[in-house]
């Protein structure tokens, strides 16, 4: 049987998980709230366009 409890003892996370974690928090990475704000604004501008 596993030993789950000595398992859990040896358990070292991979570097490449600790890697894309800090570079999540550390990021300022665009979200749907900045997408939806740009595609608007976007929209705005090609229509005042189009009026003229």
């Amino acid at each position: 049987m596993i030993n789950f409890e000595k398992e859990l003892k040896n358990f070292q996370p991979s570097l490449e998980v600790e890697e894309a974690e800090a570079a999540i928090y550390n990021h300022d990475l665009t979200d749907v709230t900045d997408i939806i704000t740009e595609i608007l604004r976007d929209v705005r501008q090609n229509g005042q366009q189009l009026r003229q």
